[in-house]
């Protein structure tokens, strides 16, 4: 009834602001461009905002408005819901937000489900515009390239990428220094995340230091807080016990870190064992099979007949106060689900197991 009396008294003018963002307009602001194909890709729902041509026709949540076709909208929910294999979307990229050029309804449809990301062919407009913005966006994206790492690592500074990038840098001769043998960079990069960025992320946190700072990042307070404790010789207290946890080096932290077993750090040894459920298109799924077994997480691959079309065993290690869930979703969400040809995949974590030693089948 309240849906009734807003949509009854909206004017004209409240509908014409209710919409999805101009592909149009936004493309106007950045000037000259540079067209990058990412090819297929798997993109989170809630960072597709806008439309090329028909943002007039999705209101701001991306629902269809009444005026569009409803049977073309029920016919893809429908498609949906039944697992049918639908072709990508196709989306214009700038910086962190995209814009469908061909699949609105797709999009509403996958919205209105629940559903998290979807498949899209994915062209990028890098912007010339020598703004701040833009700087520091092709600095980040840079980063991620070279290190391969979860893009969670959210600075408001340029040049902090770049610092973070010579650190891992650092920790990658580190790494070659004491097993004798030349160290990958994104492995290093990993190990570099795992051992020394999340742990002292983590500390932050349950410092409550972010409070104090309500403008930077936690990546920002890392920034700040290792420089001055492990370059600069200034003596420094942050009020959270930081002087008191941290060593005097990076990788005399890592070190502690890797031993602790205290309650903060819970079984950071240990590993976790997940089973994958996925559904492919079935020209790909040889490739799939082949993409999946490739990954070190990954310890069986299976083809499977039935309602799924793969079932895949993992072994995840366990990271710093991050919950099972938390690392599972990650892998799936970095790792699996960005495989070109998956279309849907379910997770099982198994409560009590049993193997018997030598088992072979």
């Amino acid at each position: 009834m309240i849906n009734f009396f807003k949509n009854l008294f909206s004017s004209k003018e409240d509908d014409d602001k209710n919409h999805v963002s101009s592909f149009n307009e936004q493309q106007e602001k950045e000037e000259d461009v540079e067209f990058i194909d990412h090819g297929v890709k798997t993109i989170d729902l809630e960072k597709i905002i806008g439309s090329v041509g028909k943002y007039y026709d999705f209101d701001s949540h991306f629902r269809p408005k009444k005026h569009v076709s409803s049977k073309r909208f029920t016919d893809i929910k429908r498609a949906m819901r039944e697992g049918k294999s639908l072709p990508p979307i196709q989306l214009y990229q700038i910086r962190n937000d995209y814009f469908v050029l061909d699949g609105n309804h797709r999009v509403a449809a996958a919205k209105e489900l629940g559903r998290f990301d979807i498949q899209a062919k994915v062209i990028e407009l890098l912007s010339a515009k020598n703004t701040m913005e833009n700087l520091l966006y092709i600095e980040k994206k840079k980063f991620y390239e070279k290190t391969g790492l979860p893009e969670k690592i959210d600075l408001t500074e340029v040049g902090k990428y770049n610092y973070l990038e010579k650190q891992i840098k650092n920790h990658e001769n580190h790494l070659t220094d004491i097993s004798g043998k030349e160290t990958d960079f994104k492995k290093a990069a990993k190990d570099w995340y795992n051992t020394i960025y999340t742990p002292l992320t983590t500390i932050i946190n349950n410092g409550a230091l972010p409070k104090y700072f309500p403008k930077r990042s936690v990546a920002d307070l890392y920034t700040y807080i290792v420089y001055h404790h492990w370059e600069s010789a200034a003596n420094r207290r942050y009020g959270i016990g930081i002087d008191r946890l941290i060593p005097r080096s990076m990788e005399a932290f890592r070190a502690v870190m890797l031993e602790k077993s205290t309650p903060d750090y819970p079984e950071m040894k240990r590993t976790i064992t997940a089973f994958i459920m996925i559904n492919v298109n079935t020209s790909t799924e040889m490739a799939v099979i082949n993409k999946l077994f490739a990954l070190d997480e990954v310890q069986e691959v299976h083809s499977v007949h039935g309602a799924i079309d793969i079932l895949v065993k993992i072994v995840l290690k366990r990271d710093f106060l991050a919950s099972d869930a938390e690392i599972i979703a990650e892998f799936v969400d970095q790792q699996i689900r960005r495989i070109s040809g998956i279309n849907r995949t379910q997770t099982i974590i198994p409560g009590i197991s049993k193997v018997k030693e030598g088992f072979i089948y």
